[in-house]
C-alpha cells in the first residue's frame, strides 16, 4: 500500500513540475519573432467610469477578446496588433444589467457586433514599458487611442510547450467622442481602460 502511494506522489510532483512555467525573460528583445495569437482564456479588458459625479467608479469587464500580432525584436516599430472585443461579453455582476448594456439603448451589439483596435504605432521604452497607438472603432466611429503597455515576460507555455508572453496596460477614452452618450447625467464621460492579456506563438 505504501509503495503505490509513493509512486503516485512522485508522478504528481513530476507532472506539476512540467506544468509549472514562469516567464524566463522580461526583456522584449528575447521574444522569438513570429505570429502570436491571443489566448482568450487569459485575457480581459476592464473599464471604470465615475458614477453620479464620482460617488464611486463603476467597474465592468469584457471577457470576449480575440486577436493577435506579429513581432520581430529587430524591428519592434513594425509590430502590428489587432484586437476584437465582443460587446455581448460585458460583465458587471449586476443581474440583468449585462443584457441591457448589450442591447439597443447602450452598445447596440446587433448593429455593432465588434469593438476593434488596430495598432498603427508601437513605441518601446525602458524596462519593458512602452505604448501602443492605434485606431479604436466603437459604435461605428473610429478614433486614435494610445495605450500604456507593460511587458510581463516571455517563457514556455502550458506543459512546457510552445512560447507564451503577457502584457498589462491601460489608458483612457472619452465615450462622447464615439457618440456614446446614454446615461450622461449619471455616468462619467471618461472611461478608464485596463487590460491583462496573454499570447501564444503560432
Amino acid at each position: 500500500m505504501f509503495r503505490p502511494m509513493v509512486v503516485a506522489a512522485a508522478i504528481c510532483v513530476s507532472l506539476a513540475g512540467v506544468a509549472h512555467a514562469d516567464p524566463t525573460s522580461r526583456d522584449p528583445a528575447n521574444v522569438p519573432p513570429g505570429v502570436y495569437a491571443l489566448d482568450s482564456r487569459h485575457a480581459s479588458l476592464n473599464m471604470k467610469l465615475a458614477h453620479m459625479g464620482g460617488f464611486s467608479n463603476f467597474a465592468m469587464r469584457f471577457d470576449g477578446l480575440s486577436g493577435g500580432f506579429t513581432y520581430d525584436p529587430a524591428n519592434v516599430a513594425a509590430t502590428r496588433m489587432t484586437l476584437e472585443i465582443d460587446p455581448k461579453s460585458i460583465h458587471t455582476g449586476v443581474p440583468g444589467f449585462d443584457a441591457e448594456l448589450a442591447g439597443p439603448r447602450y452598445f447596440d451589439s446587433a448593429r455593432f457586433p465588434k469593438i476593434t483596435f488596430v495598432s498603427t504605432r508601437v513605441d518601446a521604452g525602458p524596462a519593458g514599458r512602452g505604448s501602443v497607438t492605434g485606431d479604436l472603432t466603437f459604435m461605428g466611429k473610429t478614433r486614435p487611442v494610445t495605450l500604456d503597455v507593460i511587458f510581463n515576460g516571455v517563457g514556455p507555455g502550458l506543459m512546457g510547450q510552445g512560447t507564451r508572453l503577457g502584457f498589462s496596460g491601460g489608458g483612457a477614452i472619452k465615450r462622447s467622442e464615439f457618440g456614446f452618450t446614454p446615461a450622461a447625467g449619471s455616468a462619467g464621460d471618461e472611461v478608464q481602460l485596463d487590460f491583462e492579456i496573454e499570447f501564444t506563438r503560432k
